[in-house]
């Protein structure tokens, strides 16, 4: 069975990935699809989130093992498969690639496509730059200060991401770069 994630940006209007993979491979493999459909360096700590359809986070799958309570369930990029915690289209996660400011990824498995698969993740649409890797603390504050860009103090992860970014209505007019198609036309 194959997964179809769109992948959106709080920080960038016109960035968009889409990333095709199978449900058996690990939240390892998506994270490094990921990083290389952005050209981040993979030196960094990273998490997934899967969420409610209020972008609630509830699991977190980490990079590395953490010491946390032993009566939470620890999950393990390498050691966790997507189809143990995935199973639903339409299914919401966040993917954190800067874990010092909180910066994220907000994605969506927007399509199961049952009977097929695939040896390795590919991106398989792509539109516009990912914000940067890594911001500073004196970047951000900076960024979180300046009251003339408009941005306001929330900007960067902590107000609440809008769902209907997410809706198809407004990806209908998308212009990707393999073949020009939108993401409902994949």
């Amino acid at each position: 069975m194959i997964f179809k994630f769109l992948i959106l940006s709080d920080e960038v209007d016109d960035f968009a990935r889409e990333i095709s993979i199978d449900s058996e491979a690990t939240f390892l493999e998506l994270n490094d699809a990921i990083l290389e459909s952005v050209n981040y360096t993979k030196d960094q700590m990273t998490s997934f989130f899967i969420c409610e359809d209020d972008w609630e986070k509830k699991t977190e799958i980490t990079l590395m093992e953490m010491d946390t309570n032993f009566e939470d369930d620890s999950w393990v990029m390498a050691e966790t498969r997507l189809s143990e915690l995935l199973e639903d289209e339409k299914q919401r996660l966040i993917f954190v690639f800067d874990n010092m400011t909180e910066r994220s990824f907000f994605m969506e498995l927007r399509e199961i496509v049952p009977g097929k698969n695939l040896d390795k993740a590919i991106c398989s649409k792509s539109k516009g730059n990912p914000p940067t890797q890594l911001m500073d603390f004196d970047e951000l504050e900076k960024t979180s200060n300046n009251t003339d860009n408009g941005l306001g103090e929330n900007f960067y992860g902590d107000e609440s991401f809008d769902p209907s970014e997410l809706d198809e209505e407004g990806y209908n007019d998308l212009d990707m770069t393999e073949g020009n198609n939108s993401f409902n036309d994949y």
